[in-house]
């Protein structure tokens, strides 16, 4: 049984206990998660039907059905092609799967004119969102997410190093340029493509928590905040480190970057099943604050991180929602001075049966 299959099959295990009798799901990062096929939306219909029991179906345009068969462990495939009114495909699927007065679970990302369809051949139904089913599944790393995340993890800790190397060779690049090697970096290591735009925020910028980059030229002495990550098979890395690349920093910017240091090993040390992510919160939050700088910590420590680089669980004051071994998320503290510098620390950390384990474990130091 593939990992596809084996967490289709807890999906409908979750309807049942749910009270929904199906997901309907369409091109998106559920869609992946539950059929391995990933596609982009379009204008056509095409959707996964997961009955709480029996076989899941596909409703795909003709155009795909090769490409559908080829890359999803679904079997039951069924078309339309473009002289076909596929709302009468969709009459027939859910016919035959007896949805209409029950209770569906529409992908949350799901278009307007698909779900408007769904509901003008299924008048009698209830309609929910998928996530009430598939957000605790994929908040839980199976082994096939933990070796694609350890592995997107190593090339941004790889790209680090580079960067370390170049040292003030960064020296006179814009922000823009230095996020241009990056991407370059990324892809150079093994990655594809950029999780989200790079952050590059030198000097004064990395005062702002998401600030991208800019013409700002980098200076000696400046504190460079740099947030990036790329895709391994799908799943993200997401690092930050804070980097001198020559010169003297801020009288003041090592006692922060030691303080922010501090936070972000209190958080990972606080890690383990059964601790809430606001526990987590606090821990480095109240380092930060006994400095002296917590009207400085402006956003949450974390985030979880899976085929979303931003997902459940969130790490954030006064969750009470309990870790559980698999969850995958960041651990980001950060201090922000406004005109001045900010310095934000962040790594990826996988709940384990006794703790934790980092995804990524390059030099947090800040010199080159």
């Amino acid at each position: 049984m593939t990992p596809f299959e084996r967490r289709t099959r807890a999906c409908q295990e979750r309807l049942a206990d749910a009270g929904a009798d199906a997901v309907v799901l369409f091109p998106s990062r559920n869609l992946l998660y539950l059929a391995g096929f990933d596609e982009e939306p379009a204008e056509r219909h095409l959707f996964l039907f997961v009955p709480r029991e029996g076989v899941p179906v596909f409703l795909v345009p003709d155009l795909y059905e090769t490409q559908v068969r080829a890359e999803s462990w679904v079997a039951d495939v069924e078309t339309w092609s473009d002289d076909e009114d596929p709302v009468a495909a969709v009459r027939t699927i859910t016919s035959d799967l007896s949805l209409d007065g029950g209770r569906l679970l529409v992908d949350d990302t799901m278009w307007a004119q698909f779900t408007q369809d769904l509901s003008s051949v299924l008048p009698n139904a209830d309609f929910g969102l998928a996530s009430e089913v598939l957000a605790p599944l994929r908040a839980q790393k199976d082994d096939a997410e933990l070796d694609a995340l350890r592995r997107a993890g190593a090339v941004a800790d790889r790209v680090v190093e580079r960067l370390r190397e170049m040292g003030d060779r960064c020296l006179g690049m814009t922000e823009t340029e230095l996020a241009a090697e990056i991407e370059r970096l990324l892809a150079d290591e093994g990655g594809a493509g950029v999780a989200f735009g790079p952050i590059v925020g030198s000097g004064p910028n990395g005062a702002m928590p998401h600030h991208t980059y800019g013409d700002r030229i980098i200076e000696s002495g400046d504190p460079v905040v740099l947030d990036f990550g790329t895709y391994v098979d799908h799943y993200p890395s997401d690092q930050t480190r804070t980097l001198v690349f020559g010169g003297d920093p801020p009288a003041d910017f090592e006692e922060v970057h030691d303080v922010v240091q501090a936070a972000r090993t209190a958080a990972f040390e606080t890690v383990e099943p059964g601790v809430t992510a606001g526990a987590v919160d606090r821990a480095a939050r109240e380092v930060i604050e006994d400095a002296g700088y917590g009207d400085r910590f402006i956003h949450r420590t974390g985030h979880g991180v899976g085929l979303d680089v931003h997902e459940e669980p969130y790490i954030v004051a006064g969750s009470d929602r309990e870790l559980a071994v698999g969850n995958v998320f960041s651990i980001e503290p950060g201090v922000y001075l406004p005109d001045r510098f900010g310095v934000r620390v962040e790594d990826l950390v996988v709940v384990t049966e006794t703790g934790a384990e980092l995804l990524n474990d390059t030099d947090r130091g800040w010199n080159c």
